[in-house]
């Protein structure tokens, strides 16, 4: 079982290939320095179908690469907060207005994926869970809040993706036992709004101790190193590349940042 975070600026972009060969894909951003996308790494790759997109918020970042992915491959159901629909999505973004990123993520919702967000639809071999947590709106009237938090867990490794969860989110989600058992199963957690302070909050140092904290960011422009010190205090740290011990890596410095589970005792960073 593999999981990449790819290096997508101030964005998000992630893959797990589990071991029967099925994929899932946790958002869809680009790189525009670089020039890449995922549909088009994808298609590089081999790789022809993807079983699960799943996308965790509906900003900009989270969605640039959404029409070279379907372009490129396959993209057999998507994921996201099922209490969202297309016309809400375009009620919230009036006031800052929609890239072309989610004015195509909406119309795929409108066309293709009519039937609602397919959460839990697909089977892995190697996941012994695969839990999703949302806020519902109107309980909250916020993109970042109403993020769709990904728990998976790989061989017994817990992985968790929180979108651009804040801490009213967070504080909110807290109450349901289930999400605390996975904060509780996290041995990977990649930080909320790619570092941001409002995506902090001080209660994961009571529930959260990951060996790694992974951040996906572009530079100091967008405040996202501000939480580093605060991450690293939930932190453990483990081996990565020839580094030694690190907590906290960012996309940033360390670039495609990769995973490979075996077993629970057995894992690697890459």
């Amino acid at each position: 079982m593999d999981l990449k975070i790819f290096d997508v600026e101030h964005g998000a972009c992630a893959l797990l290939t589990c071991d029967n060969g099925t994929r899932i894909m946790i958002d869809c951003g680009h790189n525009a320095s670089s020039g890449w996308y995922p549909g088009t790494y994808l298609q590089q790759q081999g790789i022809s179908q993807i079983e699960m997109l799943t996308v965790s918020n509906y900003d900009e970042d989270h969605v640039s690469g959404i029409e070279n992915l379907f372009w490129k491959i396959n993209v057999a159901s998507l994921t996201r907060n099922p209490t969202v629909s297309a016309p809400i999505i375009r009620k919230l973004k009036s006031e800052d207005g929609m890239g072309n990123g989610i004015t195509s993520l909406t119309n795929y919702i409108e066309t293709r994926f009519t039937g609602g967000s397919t959460i839990g639809l697909v089977e892995h071999r190697g996941l012994q869970q695969h839990k999703w947590f949302y806020n519902s709106y109107p309980m909250f009237d916020d993109e970042n809040n109403l993020s769709l938090i990904t728990f998976l867990s790989c061989h017994g490794i817990g992985v968790l993706f929180p979108g651009d969860l804040e801490a009213a989110g967070w504080r909110t989600l807290m109450q349901n036992s289930d999400f605390l058992n996975a904060l509780r199963s996290t041995n990977i957690l990649v930080a909320s709004h790619h570092g941001r302070k409002n995506g902090w909050c001080d209660e994961l140092r009571q529930y959260c101790n990951p060996y790694y904290v992974v951040i996906s960011d572009k530079g100091y422009m967008y405040d996202t190193q501000e939480t580093i010190p605060l991450y690293r205090t939930i932190a453990r740290g483990g081996p990565f590349r020839a580094d030694g011990v690190r907590r906290v890596l960012t996309t940033r410095n360390d670039g495609r940042i990769g995973f490979t589970f075996t077993d629970p005792q057995h894992w690697n960073t890459y």
